[in-house]
């Protein structure tokens, strides 16, 4: 979507040169880099935004890619006592969920509410490291139409103070600075706003996954106090 918006050409704000052959087109880019030094910040936060989005999004998908088998496994073992074998498959499965029922099955033998807490301490960690930089990633949604504003509102000073110290001002030269103030204000505005919808996607996948080691966990514990067969 951004390089497609890079590919616009700004006509709304073309000079009328029909004496050189038509008006002039200025993309985006051009636009932006006119944004002043307040752009710098703008386009790191963007850089650092895609970066967390596109890891913690590849993360948070492998965590939550659970074999539908697992837990058919793992109620096969511990209902005949093959307990190292039910330890040995979820050592081998690289998910939260197996980590969880991993300590639960090493608790075996102790009181169920050991058991439970174990569990419930693996889950935090797990969610812990599943949300790593989304607090990051929060900050930039609301940090960068911020700068944005204060850019803005800077160049805007700079372009009245031109006014005010300069009586030969015509309206094209203050319009000029008006629009290059504006700049920082949308692009701190689609910086935060594509920021924001990261985020929230983000979120909701964390959220899926939280409630599939919620239903595991409770269906372990129902394992555990299932009477001998």
């Amino acid at each position: 979507m951004i390089s497609f918006l890079l590919q616009i050409p700004t006509s709304a704000l073309a000079t009328d040169t029909a004496g050189l052959g038509g008006p002039e087109k200025t993309s985006l880019i051009d636009l932006a880099l006119k944004g002043g030094i307040v752009i710098i910040p703008i386009v790191i936060l963007f850089i650092a935004a895609l970066y967390i989005f596109f890891e913690r999004w590849f993360t948070i998908r492998k965590a939550s890619k659970v074999d539908p088998n697992f837990m058919r496994n793992i109620r096969d073992y511990v209902t005949t006592g093959n307990i190292e074998a039910a330890r040995m498959l979820c050592k081998n499965t690289d998910t939260p969920i197996a980590r969880m029922i991993e300590k639960g099955v090493m608790r075996i033998g102790k009181p169920l509410k050991n058991i439970e807490v174990a569990i419930e301490n693996v889950g935090k960690l797990e969610i812990y490291q599943m949300e790593k930089n989304l607090a990051t990633m929060a900050t930039i949604s609301g940090a960068a139409p911020m700068i944005g504003f204060f850019g803005t509102v800077t160049g805007m000073i700079r372009a009245f103070f031109e006014l005010a110290s300069n009586d030969n001002v015509v309206a094209s030269d203050l319009a000029g600075g008006i629009y290059e103030a504006m700049i920082t204000t949308a692009a701190g505005l689609a910086v935060g706003i594509i920021a924001y919808i990261g985020y929230n996607l983000l979120v909701s996948l964390v959220e899926k996954v939280v409630y599939n080691m919620e239903a595991t966990s409770v269906e372990f514990m129902d394992l555990l106090q299932e009477p001998a067969a």
